[in-house]
């Protein structure tokens, strides 16, 4: 499992771009690549795919046991090269630690025993760069350590002093960046655009691939590459909660995490995928599972989808249906948009969430359930992760589950049951005692 990690000292440094010209350049060169992220994200992992043409899997240090960790990395086989992204900077994790860690970028590689290729953006320095990336590779001596790309280069000068900082400190110089203006991707408030709505997602990837190969020694970063063995080698399975789940997917619910909806998959579960927002009703299933997204930016189309609506309320008359984030927001009474206006939702929860008054809520969460939801019974111990800005007007619903977040603090946002329905603020990662 020969790979490289893809870190950078802090976010906003244009580690993204270059995993995604790497994953298309070295795709190019003929090489079969495995994407991986590092940490809780839902939405890069659809980019990994989008460039190399392989599914991209998380693997989390707080979330996930030694097991599942494993078995997500044994997706690599028959890949050339694992390439993974970090989340945020290099070592940034939780204060305490999880499952197996504190869920950093640092711990991955060093379990994975994938080298550091370290993106620094140099604007506004030179030498004292070298100061950060020493700083970097001497914070943890054994942490397997490629070298360092330049980014944000603004001349030949520039680059000749930034090197000779580099050279002074022992530090390979891997690539050198110049500065571009318009191979930034379009964000909004949960990061990137998704995939699929990007207007010309393929010719974007080609041109961060052109622009790598142009000023990175991809030869390099390939010789650098390497891999630990594997402690707990198993295929990925992760118990299913249904046999037949309908899946929304489309532009508004598509933060399904890839493993957990490949381990159903491999655990002999049938996905049926469907679209709210073109009013397609649940097709016939067991579960009907609306994952999160962005109903906050749809809720006109939604509140207006009568069949889907129809669909969700006559599956949840017999059988169970469960919603994430965003799909917990479309299961509820009402959602109010940006402008303050109401938007009838499926009415299945009591809940009134509103988009107007805004409110970031990041973090991991542990949650203790007490009732049951699809695949979980009420005792079990979830991991999982919440980002959105919605806040919750009204919650008159029993709670499903008693949630903290890394530090242990209690979390209002408990999830809610009624009935065959339930719903949560996280995103599910992995249960306790639950290795893959």
């Amino acid at each position: 499992m020969k790979g490289i990690l893809v870190s950078a000292p802090a976010s906003g440094t244009g580690k993204t771009t270059v995993m995604l010209g790497l994953l298309r350049a070295l795709s190019e060169d003929g090489l079969t690549v495995q994407p991986f992220k590092s940490g809780p994200d839902y939405i890069d992992p659809a980019f990994h795919r989008a460039a190399c043409g392989r599914a991209s899997f998380n693997l989390d240090s707080w979330a996930m046991g030694a097991g599942l960790l494993d078995a997500i990395a044994s997706e690599a086989e028959g890949a050339d090269l694992c390439v993974a992204e970090g989340s945020m900077g290099l070592y940034d994790g939780v204060a305490y630690a999880g499952a197996l860690g504190h869920g950093s970028s640092a711990e991955t590689a060093a379990r994975m025993g994938w080298p550091v290729v370290l993106v620094v953006d140099v604007s506004g320095q030179a030498q004292s760069a070298a100061a950060t990336a020493l700083g970097f590779r001497a914070y943890r001596p054994n942490l397997p350590f490629a070298g360092v790309i330049l980014n944000r280069v603004a001349s030949p000068r520039h680059e000749r002093l930034a090197r000779l900082g580099m050279e002074a400190a022992g530090m390979p110089v891997l690539g050198v960046l110049p500065r571009r203006g318009d191979l930034k991707l379009p964000e909004r408030h949960l990061g990137l655009v998704q995939a699929v709505e990007h207007p010309d997602l393929d010719r974007a990837i080609a041109d961060y691939a052109a622009f790598l190969r142009e000023n990175v020694d991809l030869s390099a970063i390939r010789a650098a590459a390497d891999g630990a063995s594997m402690t707990h080698p198993t295929a990925l399975r992760i118990p299913s909660p249904a046999q037949r789940i309908a899946l929304a997917q489309d532009a508004a619910f598509s933060f399904a995490y890839p493993h957990l909806v490949e381990g159903w998959r491999r655990a002999g579960a049938e996905i049926l995928p469907f679209s709210p927002l073109a009013d397609e009703a649940p097709p016939p299933a067991d579960l009907v599972w609306l994952p999160g997204g962005y109903p906050e930016l749809h809720a006109g189309k939604l509140a207006a989808a009568t069949r889907f609506r129809a669909g969700l309320r006559r599956h949840a008359e017999t059988k169970p249906v469960h919603g994430e984030c965003g799909g917990y927001m479309a299961l509820g009474a009402a959602l109010i948009d940006k402008d303050g206006r109401r938007h009838e939702m499926a009415g299945l929860l009591g809940l009134v969430t509103s988009y107007e008054k805004r409110k970031m809520h990041l973090g991991y969460r542990r949650a203790e359930l007490v009732a049951d939801m699809p695949g979980h019974a009420a005792g079990a111990v979830l991991r999982g992760h919440e980002f959105h800005y919605s806040t919750i007007l009204e919650q008159p619903d029993a709670v499903l589950a008693r949630v903290t977040d890394a530090e242990g603090a209690a979390v209002a946002e408990t999830g809610s049951v009624r009935g065959t329905v339930s719903g949560t603020f996280f995103h599910l990662i992995a249960q306790d005692g639950e290795d893959g």
